[in-house]
């Protein structure tokens, strides 16, 4: 397999998968088994990246491609280049630590199984964004880092400010993707491509388009949202109710930066334009001013970390912004460092949660004595955020200020920019300074939950040392630890070669260092007055937040819901259906209103109308007509609704479609015995509850729809059209391997329509069980002619019919369903027969006995069988990816077998088979449920005529 691939599924289905069945054993041996899964699949990902490392580092861009449905741009395509490759390694790599971390942070309440799995699928979809080389397949990865994100912030689902935080990080992040949905839809017709590969050297033609603002805008409010840019910076400070852990990695090093990553992807494309610059850089600017000066007075360590994550992340998105080169290095480098420090500074924050039982520093002090390691490479951590010199925070930071100060951009001109930048830095070292002198030192700690803290074990504080030395290391020899991987990456950003510069710890005295020394002295002055004053602890820096004009829009909209169905939500049934088709009718009527053309017949020559077509259609009609008149009778009105049925496969078989006929006509014995079942639950009669108003609106808004979908009809017929049949029948036997058309249509050709009924088919099924599940339908002891009730007395004749009937019916299933490809028949109608085959072995010997002979115990078993025939068809689209095919592309031959000589296979056989046992698992399921409600114990005549 294609390492690009493997990467992507060793956590998205070996790790999630491992973890979610390790961790069912929430004991200390399964809690470290599930670790070991989840670091062990963590591993075997970065050694994948790791493998491909070199090729990149050489200049090579790795591709790999799998065609999906390429008419519509729709392809499975990865894409390894040095932006990738910097990502792919900061997800793995700092991934594989908080598995470490995350072991000893958890609690023996906390399942270790929930947490990894979803680390696992988060990984998963982390890495799918950044290895993505299909724009639409981003998408889809995207939303599933919005999705993942969600469950892992509300993991302790039993604390309200963890469910609040994760609705809302949802809300903000998941609208955020659908607005990039839309900008990278308009962005691909604009390109004629969704695949990066062929968009990235198109940037000056898709700049040039009209519709470029609109995808550029729509994109910039996805980008901004997952990366928490002001104003919709408001989530992530409450997504910090989620595990240290989840934090330290989903909120440092990974979903965070998604937003970042998408502006240095898409910068070649949509890069050097005035408005990209406008907004990016604005939106950048903004955020890291305002988040550094909030972030100093937040109390809750880790309060504080996120606000500084938003700052931080306003920093990168200001230097993309920027119209210079030499700032996507500097982009680029602030990524990684940034990365390191926040990951271990989280970390540090839940080491001092994990052993004091509080993050509020106004309690916290003096730790430095009780926590002497945690606190030291906690300094040096707090140092690098702060941008110390000897830190790998210094260096991006002075490359940061150098990049103000020689800011090209025509608004950014002036001396404002640099003092700006320069206010920013210093609120920067004033919360560093604060995190460090509030935890560790200004004691004594006051009123801890935990009185006595000390050390936690050194396999936990193992990833913060790491990081702090990497920190220390890459701030001392920054060109022979980073640089060549900056390098890549910054020209994978500019789509081209890097300007020159030079990672080193010294260029002189400059404007940048002295900028940097001002940011320092004044924020340690800066914070040194805030205490002194008492103003730190005490000053709320923002009364109209985020979070209050997200939660007032949030019950507006749910008010206006209310109101709107207040409004509609009648509770008739009859007001719904009208509503329903008198919209379609309008819908269907506007063209032609539109038109100025005569809407009159075509000159197509008409055939003669056979006696027998018109005698079955007075039938159909006749029997319509009495459906309408006799609804209320619900018997009569299931009878007569299966001779419409039947009338219908009476056409199907006029119009030569045997296939469909024996579809319907078994559709129609299921669906009957499936509703006289379900009618067996209700009155047998229903009120009349229609007035006679009511009655004339219905008749006249059901007669013009009738007329307009027939005049609609006669305008189709009557016309000479080119039919799309014409090319099924050429292309069934070259194409499918299959005379039976229809078959070959709905497996092969047409084979992700039919994935997607029966996978609604298998819905409906386990719908029917959520809604009717302990339902109880109490019964009478006697029926309306006195004979007694019983289910455990059936016909005799009935049960030996039975017997009978079952392998018969199987026999044929079998036969029809091999024959499917060839002749009518298929995996949809064989299960069908064996459904009408095993309904009357349900009126025959008793809906427990058939469950015991079936292992159904009240039906869950069945949903077994549709989960099983749902994953046999989809592994089977999916197996065709491993020959280099589209999903769902079907293989055929004719294989010579001894004595039997040239047999015809075809790989949509599988699929078929998959069809098959969902049709029997939805159609039993159905029916055990509805049968279990009349297993209520029979009661008298009359306390059920009471």
């Amino acid at each position: 397999m294609d390492l690009l691939v493997l990467t992507v599924l060793l956590p998205l289905l070996v790790g999630t998968l491992a973890c979610f069945v390790l961790g069912k054993n929430n004991s200390v041996a399964g809690r470290r088994l599930t670790a070991l899964a989840a670091g062990a699949v963590t591993l075997a990902a970065l050694g994948c990246l790791l493998s491909m490392a070199p090729a990149v580092m050489a200049g090579q861009t790795l591709l790999s491609q799998y065609e999906w449905v390429p008419d519509l741009g729709l392809t499975i395509g990865f894409r390894l280049d040095g932006l990738a490759l910097m990502f792919g390694l900061l997800i793995t790599g700092i991934g594989s630590l908080i598995v470490l971390y995350g072991h000893f942070y958890l609690g023996p309440d906390d399942s270790a199984g929930k947490l990894y799995t979803l680390l696992m699928l988060f990984m998963a979809a982390m890495l799918g964004v950044v290895l993505s080389d299909n724009l639409l397949l981003l998408v889809v990865f995207w939303e599933l880092t919005s999705i993942s994100s969600f469950l892992l912030v509300g993991y302790w689902g039993h604390r309200a400010d963890a469910r609040a935080g994760a609705r809302m990080a949802l809300a903000i992040t998941g609208g955020g993707g659908l607005a990039m949905l839309a900008g990278i839809v308009v962005l691909g017709q604009i390109a004629g491509t969704y695949e990066l590969s062929a968009m990235l050297d198109q940037g000056e033609r898709i700049r040039a388009h009209a519709h470029f603002p609109l995808a550029l805008v729509l994109i910039l409010l996805g980008c901004f949202t997952k990366s928490a840019q002001w104003p919709f910076h408001f989530w992530l400070p409450d997504a910090m109710a989620a595990p240290t852990p989840v934090s330290a990695y989903l909120h440092s090093a990974t979903m965070v930066k998604a937003g970042v990553f998408m502006l240095a992807r898409m910068y070649p494309v949509l890069g050097g334009s005035g408005l990209f610059e406008t907004l990016v850089a604005g939106a950048g600017l903004i955020t890291l001013a305002f988040a550094a000066y909030v972030a100093i007075f937040r109390h809750d360590l880790k309060g504080l970390l996120a606000y500084s994550t938003i700052s931080h992340l306003g920093l990168i998105t200001f230097l993309i912004g920027l119209a210079s080169p030499l700032s996507a290095v500097a982009a680029v480098f602030h990524i990684l460092n940034h990365a390191t420090f926040k990951a271990a500074l989280f970390m540090t924050a839940g080491i001092i949660d994990h052993e004091t039982g509080t993050r509020d520093m106004r309690r916290l002090g003096g730790l430095m004595s009780v926590l002497p390691w945690t606190g030291t490479f906690g300094i040096i951590v707090a140092g690098a955020m702060a941008g110390v010199p000897l830190t790998n925070g210094f260096l991006s930071k002075e490359m940061f200020f150098l990049e103000a100060v020689e800011a090209h951009s025509t608004w950014a001109m002036g001396w404002w920019l640099p003092v700006v930048v320069t206010l920013a830095g210093a609120c920067s070292v004033a919360y560093s300074v604060r995190f460090v002198h509030d935890v560790f030192f200004n004691g004594p700690a006051k009123d801890l939950p935990h009185a006595h803290p000390h050390e936690p074990p050194w396999p936990m504080r193992l990833p913060v040392v790491l990081l702090a030395v990497v920190s220390l290391v890459v701030g001392v020899m920054p060109a022979i630890t980073l640089g060549p991987l900056v390098d890549v990456a910054a020209r994978a950003v500019l789509n081209g070669p890097t300007p020159e510069y030079h990672l080193s710890i010294w260029h002189g005295f400059n404007l940048p260092l002295l900028m940097s020394g001002l940011a320092v002295l004044g924020g340690v002055l800066f914070y040194m007055a805030l205490q002194r004053r008492g103003w730190l602890h005490g000053y709320q820096p923002q009364r109209l937040t985020g979070r209050g004009v997200f939660d007032a829009l949030m019950s507006g909209l749910t008010g206006a819901a209310r109101a709107l169905v207040q409004g509609t939500e009648t509770g008739s049934l009859q007001r719904y259906v009208a509503w329903t088709v008198l919209s379609a009718l309008v819908v269907g009527a506007w063209p032609f209103m539109q038109t100025t053309l005569p809407l009159v017949a075509g000159d197509r020559e008409l055939l003669p109308a056979p006696g027998v077509a018109v005698a079955v259609w007075l039938v159909l009609l006749a029997s319509g007509a009495a459906l309408v008149t006799g609804h209320h009778d619900r018997f009569k009105a299931v009878l007569l609704t299966g001779a419409i049925g039947m009338v219908t496969a009476l056409a199907f078989l006029a119009f030569s479609a045997p296939d469909l006929a024996l579809t319907q006509l078994s559709v129609e014995l299921v669906a009957t015995v499936l509703m006289l079942m379900g009618l067996a639950l209700l009155p047998a009669r229903t009120p009349h509850e229609s007035s006679l108003p009511r009655k004339v609106r219905d008749g006249l808004l059901a007669g013009v729809t009738g007329l307009g979908v027939a005049f609609l009809c006669w305008m189709v017929l009557t016309r000479n059209h080119d039919s799309l049949s014409w090319f099924l029948l050429a292309q069934s036997i070259p194409g499918g391997g299959g005379t039976n058309v229809v078959n070959v249509t709905l497996v092969d050709f047409r084979g992700y329509d039919t994935f997607g009924e029966i996978t609604v088919l298998g819905i409906a099924g386990i719908g029917v069980l959520a809604m009717l599940e302990g339902l109880k339908v109490r019964r009478p002891a006697q029926d309306a002619d006195g004979r007694a009730w019983s289910f455990d007395q059936q016909p005799l004749m009935l049960r030996v019919a039975a017997r009978l009937i079952l392998p018969m019916a199987l026999v044929m299933s079998l036969y029809i369903f091999w024959r499917g490809h060839n002749l009518p028949g298929g995996g949809f109608i064989a299960g069908l027969i064996t459904a009408v085959a095993l309904v009357v072995q349900y009126m025959a010997q008793g809906q427990a006995r058939v469950e015991a002979l079936l292992h159904g115990a009240q039906g869950r078993r069945f949903t077994k069988w549709i989960g099983s025939g749902l994953a046999i068809a989809g592994l089977t689209g999916v197996a065709s990816f491993f020959f280099g095919r589209g999903f769902l592309t079907s293989a055929h031959g004719h294989p010579h077998v001894p004595v039997l000589g040239d047999v015809p296979l075809a790989s949509a056989a599988v699929f078929d088979l998959g069809v098959y046992i969902t049709v029997v698992g939805a159609t039993l399921l159905t029916l055990s449920v509805l049968g279990q409600a009349s297993k209520e114990p029979v009661v008298s005549t009359e306390r059920s005529r009471a």
